[in-house]
């Protein structure tokens, strides 16, 4: 008998057994498997509903989820890079097994489907019987569940690997799996699933934190990334670790959480704030250590009534007909939970302005908007623009010193514009400040503790970057929590209105002007490369240029603008046919999206502003017979 027929042979004697003859099947199967087909007994084949739950319930769920998926999603988007060259895909799912997100292989979704393994459907071991999210959140473990280990024969053509996720409490918050063909899931998937959860797990622990958080590693290199142990401490009790930190003191959740800090961490732990040293442990033993303070629990318990009260109150409210208004919507919400955004969207397409709006929006608002144009500053300036110096730091540099705008943007927003153009070198200081939001000077100095949320925009693609290694991918991921992609102005299906605003805006209300109907229809087809910006001076010369009350027509528009071809409108295509589906008008955009990038999934999710899982779905239907397409 081969060694690759084996397992098969194993796992059909261990069916014969348990299914057909009602005996334990442990000698010829792993125990978590032969376990788990004990709780499956009750789970009736015949009974299993596949068809996934209303996409408004699902939403509701999603949103009950949101710090999980958004903490999620830079792992969802760095494994399927995996999944889709290994033809799997990647789910993730809460802590019940409903799958929430899904993204990966075209050629293999379509599969997933068939067996219900999509988002709105519950993969419990109660609803599915033995299955790797299922089993992950029951056994509590990263595990693989192959072809005939799952507990229906449907899902035996499936190879699954999963990781649960936990919170600081030990409670679970969900799980990430893989799932693909049973040839192409195996330990390396078992291992990148593993990781991925352990990098939410660290991101959620940040993001939900008030109080002090002790980061520390016997390792003192291995401070400020996700193999770092996180301890946060309130009123002077331990109240959250990650599991790195139960390792690393051979303790469980329960053993741990609720404990007198000073009798765990000894008299001195109050004295470690904002500076790395070593802390030497009640029973001798020394480790590495990084103390921060992020809030009492009672001013974070303030920041999520009153404070966000107060922002919703002030915010100013939302024009329905912007398009960006929705962007800008989910943008506030994940940036008030402490997740960085990144910006993306061409030259001149109101990256700067749809950043200032956020900070007006958020949680933030009171505190400063500080923004670095890192492309501007010369590459021998920028380290000090950032981290500021010491007096006498370098040749030139001012008497007294500087702080620099990291420790400027404190109790604010920092604002990094073109962030891809920030020198390789210092990249990685920069993932140190935002990982431990502690920033040292140069000229050395004592490291000051800093509190900001992370706005970035660029006009460049930043995996391409990662890929030609000028960029890299740690601090992609760290500044890339959520992603908001702005279209190009003449993309915008609300431009007519914005330029009419713009137009009052830029000096037409104070002279009294009326811009026409064909100098906006002209000003509305023209594709703009310059987008907003050249709008702005395309509108200013215009105003300047008309007498006080007068009807400014398409004749007084610039030359190149009448000699220009209008740009496809496939706003008013739509709007010509009331009565086309929306699943018509939908796949029609995404079809041009991707035409019109080359067939690249990733730029022409960016270009339409959703994930990249969207577009999956849409080539997956494409793909699929027609009788097996849902919509």
């Amino acid at each position: 008998m081969s060694e690759a027929s084996a397992p098969s042979t194993s796992i059909a004697q261990a069916r014969e057994l348990f299914f057909a003859q009602g005996r334990d099947p442990a000698p010829w199967i792993a125990p978590h498997i032969s376990r788990s087909w004990q709780r499956s007994r009750p789970v009736d084949p015949q009974c299993i509903d596949s068809t996934p739950m209303a996409p408004s319930l699902l939403n509701e769920r999603r949103e009950q989820a949101m710090r999980l998926l958004s903490c999620a999603q830079p792992e969802l988007d760095g494994l399927a890079e995996h999944a889709v060259g290994n033809g799997c895909i990647v789910a993730l799912s809460d802590a019940s097994g409903l799958i929430l997100e899904e993204i990966g292989s075209p050629d293999f979704l379509p599969k997933a489907q068939r067996v219900a393994l999509q988002p709105g459907v519950e993969w419990s071991e109660s609803h599915r019987g033995t299955n790797a999210i299922g089993t992950a959140l029951a056994e509590r473990v990263a595990l693989m569940v192959l072809g005939g280990e799952h507990y229906l024969a449907q899902n035996g053509r499936l190879g699954c690997a999963a990781a649960p996720i936990f919170s600081g409490r030990g409670e679970l918050a969900g799980a990430l799996d893989i799932s693909g063909e049973t040839a192409r899931v195996n330990h390396h998937a078992l291992g990148l699933v593993r990781m991925a959860a352990q990098q939410v797990e660290h991101r959620m622990l940040l993001a939900e934190a008030s109080g002090h958080v002790l980061r520390f590693h016997a390792r003192p290199a291995l401070i400020g990334t996700a193999r770092e142990g996180l301890m946060v401490i309130e009123g002077g009790r331990i109240v959250a670790a990650n599991r790195v930190a139960l390792d690393l003191f051979g303790r469980s959740w329960e053993s741990l959480l609720d404990l007198d800090a000073e009798e765990f961490l000894g008299a001195q732990w109050p004295r470690m704030e904002h500076r790395r040293s070593l802390l030497t442990l009640p029973g001798g033993r020394q480790i590495a250590t990084v103390m921060e303070r992020t809030g009492t629990a009672n001013s974070g318990a303030g920041r999520s009534t009153g404070a966000r009260q107060a922002m919703a109150a002030n915010a100013a409210p939302v024009d329905t007909g912007d398009v960006v208004a929705p962007l800008l919507a989910r943008a506030v919400r994940v940036l008030n939970e402490g997740v960085p955004v990144l910006v993306n969207g061409e030259t001149g397409s109101g990256k700067e302005v749809f950043s200032r709006r956020l900070h007006a929006t958020s949680r933030r608002s009171a505190g400063p908007f500080v923004a670095v144009d890192c492309a501007s500053l010369p590459e021998t300036l920028i380290e000090a623009e950032l981290f500021g110096y010491e007096e006498g730091a370098f040749t030139g540099a001012r008497r007294k010193g500087m702080p620099g705008r990291i420790r400027e943007a404190h109790g604010g927003v920092l604002f990094l514009d073109e962030i891809a153009e920030i020198p390789l070198a210092l990249q990685t200081r920069l993932l140190r400040v935002l990982e431990g939001r502690v920033v040292t000077p140069l000229g050395g100095g004592q490291g000051v503790a800093v509190d900001f949320d992370l706005v970035c925009a660029t006009h460049a693609g930043l995996p391409a970057l990662v890929e030609a290694g000028r960029f890299r991918a740690d601090l992609m991921y760290r500044v890339a929590g959520f992603t908001v992609a702005l279209p190009a102005l003449h993309e915008r299906a609300d431009r007519r209105a914005l330029i009419a605003r713009l137009f009052l805006e830029s000096g037409g209300a104070a002279k009294h002007l009326c811009l026409e109907n064909d100098a906006l229809e002209r000003l509305a087809a023209y594709r703009w490369p310059g987008n907003v910006r050249e709008l702005r001076s395309v509108l200013r010369a215009l105003v300047a240029l008309a007498d006080p009350g007068d009807a400014v027509t398409a004749d007084a528009l610039p030359a190149h603008l009448h000699d220009a071809a209008p740009v496809a409108d496939f706003s008013e295509a739509t709007a010509s046919q009331p009565n086309a589906p929306l699943q018509t008008i939908t796949r029609h955009a995404i079809d041009e999206a991707l035409r019109a990038c080359d067939h690249d999934v990733a730029r022409a999710a960016r270009r339409l502003g959703v994930h990249r899982s969207t577009v999956y779905r849409h080539l997956a239907r494409q793909r699929a017979p027609a009788g097996n397409t849902k919509d």
